[in-house]
């Protein structure tokens, strides 16, 4: 029994002698999530920074915190109401029988958070996860150290460890972290390690929430106004840097239309991140040479490199933003998850091809339609497999507490956001009360049909057709 262990026994035993917490604790809980974060955003703004090397306060503000404070806020408005039992139909030969559903927590929640959004994918689940009632264990990644370090020392501070605990350190803490034997265990981060994170929970039959990314289509339809559309994939894009599961990761649009929109693309990210200070680094020079491979081995099959700024190498920019096109079909960049800022065009015949190039890959985790044409919107939405979709814009579904976020097939399983993470992180308890017809023992329950068989049973039978 490894300490690890032994810190899980002991968090169960905590949640053992309150299974079942009250409203008010469930929400203080979450309210100290929220007044952590309130008391420590400038420091908080400084460690990312340290990890990134670039990253502007504001895009903090906005991709992290805004996205937890949303997060407690909807929490605390719903929270009463999901808690209720839920009435459910029964048969009506039960009489007065009565069946409900009852959310129950689970106990204890791993989470394995990654070093993309490393604020607001640790305690957006964290939170979901208390206000079902459970306990939560975090394991943040240890690329982005200095802000899990961070993070871990403040919710030492403002939670018990049997309440909210977090054990920091490399591959081999990650790996015994996945190994306990947690009742759910929700992963964000790559395909590769999702597959591990599965294998090691199967052997104690945890169930998993995997949040993977993939490659995330944007299809600009030929109704599609094209500035509008380029805008919207440059923030998408380059938010972050492109470090973002559900970044555009790919173009797919018709070839008349590619020069115009090339230009609508060089135009808004000019006119949106010209200053240095705005564009976030990479996490560290492992995903710089990513970034640069992925580059050169289009470049060597013969694509081509357009620069999608026009004051390269300003300030402490590390990498040039870029769009790749001419791309052969065996590119690395149209096989492996970019995570950056360089966005292929790849151009298709019709909406009909768009949908057979997206079909032939794995189901990304998100999928961005731009046009009017309703019809053509329609086709894609039916025909197209994919964790999330948002029409005429980037992003903004994961934003949005009443929708689930999840992926599909290789981009996922399960979800969470809202009432969605409620669910994921509580027992769908089904209960049946039964009560006797008009308050007698008159087919009550199981009565009508105990043996020993006869006319009673075949009665039953009858009515049951």
């Amino acid at each position: 029994m490894n300490r690890f262990t032994i810190q899980l026994d002991e968090i169960k035993a905590a949640y053992a002698a309150e299974p079942n917490p009250s409203l008010e604790v469930r929400l203080e809980r979450i309210g100290r999530i929220e007044k952590m974060i309130e008391a420590n955003e400038e420091k908080i703004c400084k460690v990312l920074t340290a990890d990134f090397g670039v990253r502007h306060p504001i895009e903090t503000r906005l991709a992290e915190f805004q996205m937890v404070y949303q997060a407690c806020k909807y929490t605390r408005k719903h929270l009463k109401e999901w808690m209720k039992p839920v009435q459910m139909e029964i048969p009506s030969y039960m009489g007065s029988t009565e069946a409900w559903i009852q959310s129950q927590s689970i106990g204890v929640v791993g989470i394995m958070s990654p070093w993309n959004y490393p604020i607001q994918l640790a305690l957006v689940p964290a939170i979901t996860a208390l206000a079902a009632g459970n306990r939560v264990w975090l394991k943040p990644s240890d690329r982005s150290s200095r802000t899990s370090g961070f993070l871990a020392g403040l919710i030492q501070e403002y939670f018990h460890p049997s309440e909210f605990c977090v054990s920091t350190g490399g591959v081999d803490v990650a790996e015994q972290f996945a190994a306990l034997a947690f009742d759910h265990l929700l992963f964000t981060g790559s395909e590769a390690i999702g597959k591990k994170v599965m294998r090691a929970a199967a052997e104690n039959l945890t169930p998993v929430t995997l949040e993977l990314g993939g490659k995330t289509p944007a299809i600009i339809d030929p109704s599609a106004k094209l500035q509008d559309a380029a805008a919207a994939i440059i923030y998408g894009k380059l938010l972050n840097s492109g470090q973002t599961c559900i970044a555009p990761d790919y173009i797919l649009i018709e070839q008349s239309n590619q020069t115009a929109f090339i230009e609508a693309l060089q135009t808004e990210a000019q006119t949106q991140f010209s200053n240095p200070e705005e564009l976030t680094g990479p996490i560290d020079d492992d995903q710089l040479q990513h970034w640069q491979h992925l580059v050169s081995d289009a470049l060597d099959r013969g694509a081509k490199a357009i620069p999608l700024l026009k004051n390269p190498a300003a300030g402490a920019r590390r990498f040039e933003p870029v769009l790749l096109t001419n791309l052969p079909p065996q590119a690395r960049v149209l096989h492996e998850e970019i995570f950056g800022p360089i966005l292929p065009i790849v151009t298709i015949a019709d909406t009909a091809a768009a949908i057979t190039y997206v079909n032939n890959r794995p189901h990304p985790l998100a999928l961005y339609w731009f046009g009017k044409d309703k019809k053509n919107m329609q086709r894609v939405l039916d025909e197209t497999r994919s964790g999330g979709v948002t029409i005429n814009d980037t992003l903004l579904h994961a934003a949005v507490e009443s929708l689930p976020f999840g992926g599909i097939g290789a981009s996922g399983m399960g979800s969470y956001n809202g009432k969605t993470g409620f669910d994921t992180f509580s027992h769908a308890k089904p209960i049946l009360e039964v009560r006797g017809f008009l308050g007698s023992n008159l087919l009550k329950g199981t009565q009508p049909a105990r043996p020993p068989y006869g006319k009673k049973a075949e009665r039953l039978l009858k009515h049951l057709k």
